[in-house]
């Protein structure tokens, strides 16, 4: 997934301001795909350049309200059934894992019970996210949603594997 597509994805439900974009990646999106301030306000940029957003409104002092053109629904709708979602294969964490030998047994374990206590709290932040969003019926939200029950899923996973893989190792050094 790229910015691009996050923005278009967004723009597509109601044109918005880039603070209003802000303001719809911190409550959906940021535990997804999160963007900065610079990162989106250049990107608006980019995208009206290219043709895909649109200025829609001007208010005062600058501000700017953009809608998705005719184009940018067709980028969105072209990524969406063409291109295949990039999966991350890389993971700084997983690969300490294979390194663990390299380290006492106890900063071995120390190592994937912090792994286990970061997932943990990663959980409940996003349980404090769920309890806090004001869910309605509109697509973000639906979405948004899921998206969410995936990170709490994936986190409770994690920390569960840790925890797991803690204790294997602690089997293993009694053998």
């Amino acid at each position: 997934m790229s910015l691009r597509h996050a923005m278009l994805g967004l723009l597509a439900d109601q044109p918005a301001s880039g603070y209003d974009l802000m303001k719809r990646f911190e409550s959906s999106l940021s535990n997804a795909w999160p963007a900065t301030q610079s990162q989106v306000y250049g990107e608006l940029g980019k995208l009206t350049k290219a043709g895909l957003l649109e200025v829609a409104a001007e208010g005062p002092r600058g501000r700017k309200e953009y809608s998705v053109t005719d184009e940018g629904r067709a980028e969105l709708h072209r990524w969406l059934t063409e291109t295949p979602p990039s999966t991350v294969r890389r993971s700084d964490a997983l690969l300490r894992v294979f390194f663990l030998n390299h380290l006492t047994p106890v900063e071995a374990t120390a190592y994937l019970i912090s792994e286990a206590e970061r997932a943990a709290g990663h959980h409940r932040a996003l349980e404090e996210v769920e309890r806090n969003v004001d869910w309605g019926d509109d697509a973000l939200s639906v979405n948004g949603r899921l998206a969410l029950e995936y990170g709490l899923r994936f986190t409770a996973m994690r920390e569960e594997w840790a925890r797991w893989a803690a204790e294997e190792l602690r089997k293993a050094r009694q053998r």
